[in-house]
């Protein structure tokens, strides 16, 4: 502090626009200083105490705790860093706040004799962070031991994002969807689903993952030009995946038991797949795509036996 111009507790209190007791707090706190007079009155430095104190007194206005003031005037960190750090937190509130709002609506809009399953359905799924994080933890735990990095890339194209200001159906789909994969018969049906019978007689879940990948790339490719499950080369593919996997070959026999245990008509397999299709809009997802090899595979069991 300089000896150039010393102004009172009073002074600075008029100067800045702030009350004497909060000034006196900053200074207790530090993040101005002052020194004593002759008398044991508190004095300040005019010119620096006066920009230090306008500086917090702005950025309090914009939000920012005395934690991240003090870092920007101690240089710790930049007030560029600091108001984008606010932002950000304000960015995760307001999505916080939209979602508990559309909730609140959801609830309020219900017909009274389904109020309270609604409000027991959402007040289990308040955010929707939280269930996005839910349903990637889900399918990590179905395609292990598939590696992190692939099953991400997986999650990004099947699980939809939470939106920033979500409708009342979108809260509730999302709170459903929490819900499914919260049960826990959920997990054993859907692996069922996915690897299929005998799963422990797979060598090798990765590479057969890998096949299955680009297998699904062609099959979404038809789905979306409308053409019906049918036996043909897709099918050919699914099945030979399946039974170089166990180190088998495609048969009629095999055939037949891959449908054993076929868990793909379980209705919380097609409420799971049709929420998220409503939430993903005209994305075909891995749901949709297995959909279409198991009604082939059904139908190629049906139709007369190959050779």
């Amino acid at each position: 502090m300089t000896d150039d111009i010393l102004v009172s507790i009073g002074e600075l209190a008029h100067r800045t626009g702030l009350a004497v007791r909060t000034v006196r707090f900053y200074c207790d706190e530090g993040i101005v200083e002052s020194r004593r007079s002759a008398g044991g009155h508190r004095m300040f430095d005019a010119d620096s105490a006066t920009e230090r104190l306008l500086l917090v007194r702005r950025l309090r206005a914009l939000g920012l705790g005395l934690d991240s003031i003090t870092e920007v005037l101690r240089g710790k960190r930049s007030m560029a860093e600091a108001i984008a750090a606010e932002s950000a937190r304000l960015d995760l509130e307001f999505r916080s706040l939209a979602w508990r709002r559309a909730s609140l609506r959801a609830v309020e809009t219900a017909a009274p004799t389904q109020r309270a399953e609604r409000l027991a359905l959402l007040a289990a799924a308040q955010d929707g962070d939280a269930i996005h994080d839910c349903l990637a933890r889900f399918w990590r735990r179905i395609l292990a031991p598939v590696p992190r990095r692939w099953v991400d890339g997986w999650v990004c194209w099947n699980v939809p994002e939470p939106p920033a200001d979500p409708s009342i159906d979108e809260v509730v789909a999302f709170a459903e969807l929490a819900t499914l994969v919260a049960d826990p018969e959920m997990n054993s049906v859907v692996r069922q689903q996915l690897w299929r019978t005998r799963p422990e007689l797979i060598r090798n879940r990765q590479g057969m993952y890998l096949h299955m990948g680009n297998l699904m790339v062609d099959v979404v490719a038809l789905v979306s030009a409308g053409v019906r499950p049918h036996d043909g080369n897709e099918l050919d593919r699914f099945v030979n995946v399946h039974a170089s996997a166990r180190g088998e070959r495609d048969s009629p026999r095999f055939r037949e038991q891959l449908l054993i245990g076929a868990t793909d008509t379980d209705q919380r397999i097609h409420r799971y797949w049709a929420l998220s299709g409503q939430l993903l809009g005209p994305r075909i997802t891995a749901g949709t795509a297995h959909n279409w090899l198991y009604s082939a595979l059904a139908g190629s069991i049906a139709s007369p036996q190959r050779p």
